[in-house]
């Protein structure tokens, strides 16, 4: 019965130096997900931003329409909406008015929403952010 047991504490213990010498072992976080290219998911989301013109359009639009009636977000909920989250459960989101998401460019997979004084865009699959735009709706 000794044998056995200092057998099996030789065995652990190779084990355990064996696993702190060869390093930590190198996980994949929860969200990353191996596609073909070996990507990351939200990295390649992240990489889709406003275009230029589309800013200018939308900052235009609100700019004219400065009687668009939108208020701030409380601070704890602002810093909740940021680029590669989802929203918030429970945030007040709008779509653009007509007249502008006319205006603007097709985005297929994505879709524009005005949560508090900004203009946001989020992949409609996932519902995470991938751009803002930042108080572009002024009184």
């Amino acid at each position: 019965m000794r044998a056995i047991t200092r057998v099996l504490a030789t065995g652990i213990a190779l084990g355990i130096i064996g696993a702190v010498a060869s390093g930590p072992a190198q996980a994949k976080p929860p969200h990353a997900r191996q596609g073909s290219q070996g990507a990351d998911d939200r990295t390649a989301v992240l990489n889709i931003v406003f275009s230029e013109v589309e800013k200018r359009l939308i900052r235009d639009f609100f700019v004219q329409h400065r009687n668009y009636e939108a208020s701030a977000l409380p601070p704890g909920i602002r810093k909740q909406v940021a680029r590669g989250k989802p929203l918030p459960p429970g945030i007040a989101k709008r779509v653009l008015p007509g007249d502008l998401e006319s205006r603007l460019p097709q985005r297929s997979g994505y879709t524009r929403q005005i949560v508090g004084t900004d203009v946001l865009l989020i992949a409609a699959a996932t519902g995470l952010v991938v751009d803002i735009l930042i108080d572009v709706i002024r009184h």
